[in-house]
């Protein structure tokens, strides 16, 4: 079982966190630590989610680690063009970061600490799954595309330290950028997270040979059309 405090939300430092992120939004730990806080249930009802599906019943029984197969850069690099594997790697080593790169932040952010191992799995298992949505989803790695992401993933997971994070993403950056759309792509993000596979449960070490548009439409998860208007529009404005 979770440890006791697994379902304990804890505002004072999600408020602590959050003011760090809005300071520095590029601070990635405070986003784990105000995941963390604000979790609630969201993990533990996910990971009974999770069981329910023949992927998880084998990762857990098997004890497979997807950080293991994205740490092999070199079998990445020599999966054919167009595939998911061979964007993933692109996207991530075009914007120097490694899969390890999440494992610090969240580490620093005291992410997945529980005594439930199978809890601890899966929560770095949904770590370690957020480049690879980068990928399929097209969202950039930009603040507004993080934004995106998070939105799309809210709808997915439910956490509600990620529904904050977006909501004040959303505020921010409309004042940032008034008039492009922000809160229109943001909501639109979220609604395709609502209507796509739930990718918590996917098999992305099967996933990443198939071409990415296969993959995509597998997923159900379509182009992002209205982010990609926004960000044209904020990337025209003066600076």
């Amino acid at each position: 079982m979770a440890s006791a405090d697994t379902h304990r939300m804890r505002p004072l430092i999600a408020w602590r966190a959050l003011r760090a992120l809005i300071a520095n939004p590029e601070d990635t730990p405070r986003v784990f630590e105000i995941v963390a806080a604000l979790a609630g249930p969201s993990l533990v009802r996910g990971l009974r989610r999770f069981r329910r599906s023949a992927v998880g019943q084998r990762v857990l029984r098997e004890e497979i680690d997807l950080l293991d197969t994205l740490r092999e850069r070199d079998a990445l690099a020599r999966l054919p063009k167009g595939s998911l594997g061979r964007a993933y790697h692109d996207f991530v080593y075009a914007e120097a970061l490694s899969a390890d790169g999440l494992v610090a932040a969240s580490d620093e952010g005291h992410a997945y600490d529980y005594d439930d191992p199978h809890l601890r799995r899966f929560g770095h298992r949904m770590r370690d799954q957020h480049d690879l949505w980068h990928t399929v989803t097209e969202y950039g790695r930009n603040p507004f595309g993080e934004a995106c992401l998070l939105a799309f993933s809210y709808a997915q997971t439910r956490n509600r330290g990620v529904g904050v994070i977006v909501l004040t993403a959303a505020w921010r950056l409309s004042r940032e950028s008034p008039g492009c759309g922000v809160v229109k792509a943001l909501w639109r993000a979220y609604q395709d997270g609502r209507h796509a596979s739930w990718l918590p449960a996917q098999d992305w070490e099967a996933l990443l040979a198939l071409p990415l548009r296969d993959v995509r439409r597998q997923l159900a998860v379509g182009t992002p059309a209205t982010y990609q208007t926004a960000l044209a529009r904020m990337q025209a404005q003066p600076a």
